[in-house]
Parts: structure tokens; C-alpha cells; sequence
């Protein structure tokens, strides 16, 4: 990639008041800046479609313009594409939910704040104030990768209307098979501490790089602030695990509270598949080699999306879960030919 390429894409930041998340529980910055991929042709007067592009746990909207060699970001991929007539130009808005726990799910909780109501309402009222949008549902799109891909998902089923087409690349599903297994190693790092989140918390924030191997426990932290708040303890505690934490024993009412949130349960409600069937576009793929064998999860939506006779493309590549950004080139383009019509 040479120096012209890089200087190419139009990218702009811009900065979202964010009323909804004023006073949210962890105290995380209610404004946020937000980078927004403007097409070749923008110039404020002539309309585009709109593609909101979510990043996965401990990532934010701005990891998607970061310079990696080799690797173009985003509005790089972006630039290209539209410049080479394989993407229609569309604009590309990639918002930041992150929090304090290293992500928020993309949904309103008590024990991080409301950020499905921030993403799906204010910011996309706020873009279409602000930018030269086609300001229907029709000619929205979402998508993710990882939680970035469970929220894409789980905001078309939720949000009908808001959004016109989908994209969940290696999404979180199937809970049992991609959560459970680390609930165990979660409990196992926890005892490192004796138990205690807060303990665990100060020592992972104050340590100058994140430590070996504890990420799991992260993870399931941010998780379950996200699934099963308990706005009744202060923060860090202000969460319920879905194990014990001296056993690693399920807790049934808490692991119940998870699977509400499950793609795979939610496709069970023919509210959810009926707000699939409106979309233009569902995309879904996966790795081969996913280490949190989302593969099997995808597998098992796309079986049950089937059955119920909701359109969608199911792809799947030999790859693990990381360093696939790479297929943006696929979906996006997908996307904003769905999304122009």
C-alpha cells in the first residue's frame, strides 16, 4: 500500500453529545468521538446510504482506522473498494460503546448504561441530523465481528425498522458452547484473588500492560454486566456471575438471565425472525478453527433461521477468530449494494 492510498479515504471525527449515557453507572465519558467514513463523493448535499460498523470486546469504533502494515483499516478497505467500483459508495459510522469493563454488548444495562438506546436511537438520530444521509431504515445497515457481530445481530432483531440489513461476522451465539467452557477459567483466575472482582479490577488497570492470560476473566466480568447486572452493589460488584465462584457451579437464575440474551434462544420468538424476514440482507459467516466455536453456534442459527424460512448467507472460512477483518471486503460491499436500493 503506497502513501497515496493511505491518504485517500475521507475520513472524519465527530463528536456525539451522548445524552443517553449522562450519569451511567461506571462513570465512563458521556461524549464520544466518532470516526465516520465519508465516500469519494460526498460533498453534503448528495445522499448515502449508511453502514454502522461495530468493534468487538475491549475495542471501540476508533480501532477500525488504526494503521496496522499490511493490513488496511477500514476506511483504507473502504476507499478502495468504492474507488474500484466493487462497493457502492455509502458512508460508514463506527461508533464507540466501549466502558470501564472493556465493553458494553451493545445493550442497556443497569450495571453500564444504556447503550442500545444510545447506538440505535440517539446516534443514529444524531448522523442523520448531522450527515448527508438517506434517513430510512431501508438504507441503514449494521455490523460486527464478535460482540461486534452479537450486537449487529441482536439490534436487527430488536430494533425493526431502524435497520434495512445485517452483518454478524463470528458473532457471540450458541452460549453454552462459546461462554461455558471459560466459566470454569474464569473461577480459576478469580481465585488468584481470593474471590474479589475489585481486587482483580485494581490489579489489571494499574498494571502497565494487560497480564498473561487473565483476559478470560475480563471477559466474563464484562459479560455478566452486561447479561445480569445488580444494580443493587456498587461498581465493580455490581454484577451477578453466572457460577459460583468458590465451585464453579452454574447458577441456574443467573445463567437463565445469559441465555435471554442468546441469538440462538432469541430466533425462538417469531417477533425476532419476523424482524430477520423484513431485512434485505443477512450475512453470517464464521471461521473454521474458532477458538470459541462460534462455527458450531453459526451452524446451529443457520439451521434454525432455515427452518423458519428466514432468508439469509451463510459463509464459512478456514481461519480462527482473530485477524479476519479482512472479511469486511465481502460483507461490505453486500451490504451497501442491500442497502442502496
Amino acid at each position: 500500500m503506497n502513501g497515496k492510498e493511505r491518504c485517500g479515504a475521507n475520513l472524519a471525527h465527530l463528536c456525539v453529545p451522548g445524552k443517553t449515557l449522562e450519569g451511567n453507572p461506571l462513570g465512563d465519558p458521556a461524549r464520544r468521538m466518532m470516526p465516520v467514513y465519508l465516500p469519494p463523493s460526498y460533498d453534503g448535499k448528495k445522499r448515502f446510504p449508511v453502514i454502522y460498523l461495530l468493534a468487538g470486546f475491549a475495542s471501540s469504533g476508533p480501532s477500525f482506522t488504526n494503521y496496522s502494515f499490511m493490513t488496511p483499516s477500514v476506511p483504507e478497505m473502504a476507499d478502495r473498494l468504492m474507488r474500484d467500483g466493487e462497493m457502492k459508495e455509502t458512508i460508514i459510522v463506527m461508533p464507540d460503546c466501549m466502558t470501564r469493563y472493556g465493553g458494553s454488548q451493545y445493550v442497556d444495562s443497569a450495571a453500564t448504561g444504556r447503550y442500545e438506546t444510545y447506538l440505535a436511537e440517539e446516534v443514529v438520530e444524531w448522523v442523520d441530523a448531522n450527515l448527508a444521509t438517506l434517513p430510512e431504515g431501508r438504507h441503514r445497515a449494521v455490523a460486527g465481528k464478535s460482540s461486534g457481530g452479537f450486537g449487529a445481530l441482536r439490534l436487527a432483531m430488536r430494533r425493526p425498522g431502524t435497520f434495512g440489513a445485517a452483518a454478524c461476522h463470528s458473532g457471540d451465539m450458541a452460549f453454552e458452547l462459546s461462554y461455558r467452557p471459560n466459566f470454569a477459567v474464569a473461577a480459576r483466575i478469580l481465585e488468584r484473588y481470593e474471590g474479589s472482582i475489585p481486587a482483580f479490577y485494581e490489579r489489571y488497570f494499574n498494571s502497565p500492560k494487560p497480564l498473561s492470560g487473565e483476559f478470560p476473566l475480563l471477559d466474563i466480568l464484562a459479560m455478566s454486566a452486561a447479561y445480569s447486572p445488580d444494580p443493587s452493589n456498587d461498581p465493580p460488584e455490581n454484577m451477578r456471575l453466572p457460577f459460583n465462584r468458590r465451585t464453579a457451579e452454574i447458577d441456574e437464575e443467573v445463567w437463565q438471565e445469559w441465555l435471554r440474551f442468546d441469538p440462538v434462544r432469541m430466533v425462538e420468538e417469531e417477533a425476532n425472525r419476523e424482524a430477520l424476514r423484513a431485512l434485505s440482507l443477512l450475512f453470517l459467516d464464521c471461521g473454521t478453527m474458532d477458538e470459541y466455536n462460534l462455527q458450531f453456534g453459526l451452524r446451529i442459527l443457520s439451521r434454525e433461521l432455515g427452518r423458519h424460512g428466514v432468508a439469509h448467507r451463510h459463509m464459512e472460512f478456514m481461519d480462527t477468530h482473530g485477524g479476519t477483518s479482512y472479511r469486511y471486503r465481502v460483507s461490505l460491499p453486500a451490504l451497501a449494494l442491500a442497502i442502496h436500493g
